[in-house]
């Protein structure tokens, strides 16, 4: 009885309790189940666009494992039709938008943090009200017309270019750099600019990637600007025409493909790798950046 007791206490390494073999087994299950709760719909969606037409047909629309390949799907879409032209509107608008964004934000963030620069504390004020409180629908719309940006891609990059939580992250960080290194560089002459372009930012890197990335997810994903601002559906970024091929399950012919054939594959198949393209670029992008996440947040976050 006694050793049979002791077999279930926790094992204690270096004053830390770990679990025994029954709590690692349970513990094991729980994270596989959640990992195919959310694998599997990925999964899902990827087979069903490269399933052969007749298996789509067959299964009512939704394939989980297909029996062979078939990417006639994506040869639709990429035909030059309404996807690849909302694609490249899409990149031209993460592209531009992210760049803009971060040197508004690095710009905002370091005149922020530095003490005595001019009105600091009433810019300040004002970046953290505008956490408080947001414009509105329509005082935006408003804004956007009164300054010529309707129906133009500027339009879904100017209203959303900086972020009042991102400044916050960012003066934050550069308020922790080490103000030794600073003065030194004064007293050898570095100008304000200097410190920020030759000191501040190659210090920053880690958080300037999560930034980043932040900016370039809320731009490849943006829709409801386009919805507000954009009438020519020839400027439309390509989470609009997921929103209107997908979402409400507009019918894709061969005019939208730009493609001259009667013979489309199923929608359900056009429609599941139209969705494919959207998520692709992100989940490419996020594990180069996901080492950065921790050490940017944190160290951005700690002090105020």
């Amino acid at each position: 009885m006694t050793a049979t007791k002791s077999s279930r206490r926790p094992r204690v390494i270096d004053g830390v309790a770990t679990p025994g073999p029954a709590e690692s087994v349970i513990k094991g299950i729980i994270l596989t189940l959640a990992c195919a709760v959310v694998v599997l719909p990925f999964v899902g969606v990827f087979s069903t666009s490269v399933a052969s037409p007749e298996q789509v047909i067959k299964a009512g629309g939704f394939v989980l494992f297909p029996t062979g390949i078939d990417f006639t799907a994506y040869r639709m879409i990429f035909s030059g039709g309404v996807v690849t032209r909302a694609l490249g509107v899409t990149a031209f608008i993460t592209i531009i938008g992210t760049t803009i964004s971060l040197v508004l934000t690095a710009t905002l963030g370091w005149a922020l943090s530095r003490r005595g620069s001019f009105a600091n504390r009433p810019l300040l004020l004002l970046v953290l009200i505008s956490l408080l409180f947001g414009p509105g629908i329509i005082p935006s719309y408003l804004v956007v017309e009164r300054l010529g940006l309707l129906d133009t891609l500027w339009a879904l990059i100017i209203p959303t270019s900086v972020s009042a939580f991102n400044v916050v992250v960012v003066r934050a960080f550069f308020v922790q750099l080490p103000q030794e290194i600073l003065d030194s560089a004064t007293v050898d002459g570095a100008g304000e600019l200097q410190l920020f372009l030759r000191i501040a930012l190659p210090l920053s890197k880690p958080v300037f990637a999560v930034i980043g990335l932040f900016y370039g997810v809320g731009y490849w994903n943006a829709f409801f600007n386009a919805l507000l601002y954009l009438s020519d559906a020839s400027k439309w970024p390509l989470q609009m025409v997921l929103r209107t091929y997908v979402v409400q399950d507009t019918q894709l012919g061969g005019q939208d493909l730009g493609i001259d054939t009667a013979s489309l594959p199923p929608q359900t198949s056009l429609q599941m790798a139209i969705l494919v393209v959207s998520i692709v670029p992100v989940l490419i992008v996020y594990p180069f950046l996901q080492r950065h996440f921790a050490k940017g947040m944190l160290t951005g976050a700690v002090k105020g």
